[in-house]
């Protein structure tokens, strides 16, 4: 498909300079611009690239102030980032859905499949198992007994999720994740540990988005839930019996440790790591790395192990560079 740049400019609400019928058919980063291409400036470190991009047309920010002369037609928004984005779902939308199932899927007599299902070879779908709508679940994806699955969802390759877990509509979870696996809980005795049965499930609510090989816990008992519009990043862990609130965000390798609840709007940087029964407000910002052993009440951004605020922990990290010398002093 072909739009013009006065076509995509209405669409994004912008204004034309250059050709209003320059065409794009593709996306590429204004660095490595080709002919047909649309890209984007959103960063000033990439303003130079502007000048001699082979993109046909290039977004950019009402306030860029250029100095020389451009070749390729500019499309001026209010915000070059956010406008790409809809143009990227609106690309995403066009493409051709896969619909049908292969004849190498296993699917349960038992189990119900809406309108439109894709289900791909090797795919497995459990007993009682329910797919709505348009959902697509691809190859070597294994549906568990008695999961539920809402409509116009995608679940990737050698996605994995466990009996009676509940998806819902427009969830996409990318491949290598496990849903419903066992929670840790093992209680110690005088030989070793006793197994403690997690006879939960998981819970994820609309618009959620999960990354490659990030693993979501069963519930001891009752569920562990993912609310509406959670996004989780690669390779996340989230213990059993937690509760992640509305349009929350994680970055890669975040660990949560069991029964902790996370608010809403909330985001962590990489690798950040929450103790157990711990409750994070709403609006809590933690920057990478941080270590969160108790509660935050929320509206706040935070960083380190225990997390401080930003400016105070920058202080102290540069006094901590200087210890050893301080050291030497003390010692003389």
């Amino acid at each position: 498909m072909e739009f013009t740049a006065k076509q995509i400019a209405e669409f994004i609400g912008g204004r034309v300079e250059g050709n209003p019928d320059a065409t794009v058919h593709t996306f590429a980063k204004i660095e490595e611009g080709k002919s047909g291409a649309i890209s984007f400036l959103s960063n000033p470190k990439y303003t130079q690239y502007v000048y001699n991009t082979e993109s046909s047309i290039v977004l950019v920010n009402d306030d860029v102030k250029l100095d020389a002369p451009v070749k390729t037609t500019l499309i001026r928004v209010k915000n070059a980032y956010e406008c790409v984005a809809k143009l990227l779902q609106m690309y995403e939308a066009a493409r051709p859905k896969k619909k049908g199932t292969d004849p190498l899927a296993s699917i349960s007599a038992s189990a119900t499949l809406g309108t439109d299902v894709y289900i791909g070879p090797f795919a497995c779908i459990g007993d009682g198992a329910h797919i709505g709508d348009g959902t697509q679940i691809y190859p070597g994806a294994v549906v568990g007994d008695g999961v539920s699955i809402g409509c116009n969802c995608k679940i990737y390759p050698n996605v994995t999720v466990y009996e009676g877990c509940r998806l819902g509509n427009n969830v996409t979870v990318h491949s290598g994740t496990v849903i419903g696996a066992d929670g840790f809980g093992f209680a110690p005795n005088a030989g070793g540990y006793d197994k403690i049965p997690q006879i939960g499930i998981v819970t994820i609510e609309d618009n959620v988005e999960i990354g490659a090989n990030t693993c979501i816990d069963r519930s001891t008992m009752g569920s562990t839930t993912i609310r509406k519009g959670v996004k989780l990043d690669n390779l996340v862990q989230v213990a059993h019996n937690v509760e992640i609130g509305e349009n929350t965000v994680m970055s890669a390798q975040v660990g949560i440790a069991g029964s902790t609840k996370v608010g809403s709007w909330c985001m962590f940087g990489g690798q950040v790591g929450l103790a157990g029964h711990i409750h994070i407000g709403d609006k809590t910002f933690l920057g990478a790395q941080s270590g969160v052993p108790g509660n935050i009440k929320g509206d706040t951004t935070l960083i380190g192990t225990p997390p401080m605020e930003p400016k105070a922990y920058f202080k102290s990290q540069a006094i901590f560079r200087k210890l050893p010398e301080l050291y030497k002093q003390i010692n003389e």
